[in-house]
């Protein structure tokens, strides 16, 4: 396996309503940094045959809040490439939301998307 830059993961998640823990139906950010983190391993997966170690964040951008009842599209990219480290850059967009004033199981599909997080990191592998 060799990583090369470019090399991206995709994952899709449902935002249970669980995981509201503020008026609004709000979900905390660290949610979204889990997700980040399941998408950082298949990457390192992909590129390297090793989970790997997610060693930091080097900046977190949270730009639009995510509710319960969002369907979340997180992407994972390499964007940089090193001996043993990879730069990841990540993005999580609301591709669908809840619509709770039309009813208790309304939603809707987001067109466009909204970009809720965008972040980066770096992960080391073996």
């Amino acid at each position: 396996m060799t990583a090369e830059v470019g090399l991206q993961v995709v994952h899709r998640r449902y935002v249970p309503h669980s995981h509201a823990h503020y008026g609004g139906s709000l979900v905390d950010g660290a949610y979204v940094l889990g997700l980040f983190g399941d998408a950082a391993t298949e990457l390192c997966i992909r590129s390297d045959g090793d989970e790997g170690l997610f060693a930091g964040y080097d900046s977190v951008e949270f730009t639009a809040p995510v509710q319960a009842g969002d369907v979340l599209e997180v992407t994972a990219s390499l964007d940089r490439v090193g001996r043993r480290s990879r730069g990841v850059a990540f993005e999580a967009t609301v591709v669908c939301r809840a619509e709770p004033n039309r009813g208790p199981s309304a939603a809707k599909v987001c067109d466009p998307p909204v970009v809720a997080v965008v972040a980066h990191g770096t992960v080391v592998v073996p």
